[in-house]
């Protein structure tokens, strides 16, 4: 979510639909100091993979709404915007892409699934596979990749 958060600033605070590839990582790195810019350009092709923003000929597009993010007061990204998102959040990022629905809102749907129907004995992983099946949005091929996520959460 906080990847969502830092793509979305530079548009905001520069009140623009588009920036030059030099407009974003400037915003990053040098107008918040929030890193450096070989660590904006990682942050770029990150978001890029991930299907927030569009770059072509020189101009970067974010692909979702960033006036519907909002900017914490004194919002600055930790390290962890540069780690792999976890299987599960990726199903949530999907469900939500699928249905219209924030990613907040799928969450919100777990929720009493996990708590109400099974006494909190439902793994997050689970419940997502669970909504994702209800709305008809695919995750098979994540499948693999959240088995393990729930193996690595029973060694710890």
């Amino acid at each position: 979510m906080s990847l969502k958060i830092v793509v979305a600033a530079p548009f905001r605070h520069m009140r623009k639909e588009r920036l030059q590839k030099s407009e974003f990582i400037f915003y990053l790195s040098i107008d918040r100091k929030w890193m450096n810019r070989d660590q904006a350009a990682l942050l770029l092709d990150r978001a890029r993979e991930r299907g927030l923003v569009e770059y072509s000929e020189g101009w970067i597009t974010p692909l979702f709404d960033v006036s519907e993010v909002t900017l914490p007061l004194g919002f600055r990204p930790g390290s962890d915007i540069f780690e792999d998102e976890s299987p599960a959040e990726a199903l949530i990022g999907r469900i939500a892409a699928a249905t219209g629905m924030t990613d907040r809102q799928v969450v919100a749907e777990m929720n009493p699934l996990i708590t109400d129907q099974f006494d909190g004995n439902l793994r997050v992983e689970a419940a997502a596979v669970l909504i994702a099946k209800k709305y008809g949005v695919p995750f098979e091929d994540l499948l693999d990749a959240l088995a393990e996520s729930v193996g690595k959460k029973n060694r710890v």
